[in-house]
């Protein structure tokens, strides 16, 4: 259930990772196989790196909240910088599936650039 949710939502968690500022969210845990989540008891686990770090308190619960109405199931929202544990973190890259990832600000501005080129403004 929740890769196949998780894809079929693809463009409202993109919308809510750019209001919250959020720079990687990845799917992990029993949520990133079909075979191991239990519909009807599993959780959603996600782990996020926000971009910047202001107002992160609020941005973290806010997101969280919002991504449990989009998903109608509690989530467990991890951020990727408080994970010290090596053996949790080689699991985590072994079986995340990364949900959205903020484009590179070189690759921003060299489109942004070229826009303003192609559109006569540079």
């Amino acid at each position: 259930m929740p890769v196949s949710v998780v894809q079929q939502n693809r463009e409202q968690i993109a919308k809510l990772c750019q209001q919250y500022r959020v720079a990687r969210l990845e799917l992990i845990g029993s949520a990133a196989s079909e075979a191991e989540f239990d519909p009807e008891q599993s959780d959603i686990d996600l782990l996020v790196e926000f971009a910047g770090h202001d107002h992160l308190f609020d941005r973290y619960f806010d997101l969280k909240e919002a991504l449990e109405q989009l998903f109608q199931r509690p989530v467990d929202l991890l951020m990727t910088r408080a994970i010290r544990n090596p053996y949790f973190l080689r699991e985590i890259a072994r079986q995340k599936v990364v949900l959205y990832e903020e484009p590179p600000k070189q690759l921003l501005k060299y489109l942004n650039d070229s826009t303003a080129i192609t559109s006569g403004e540079g």
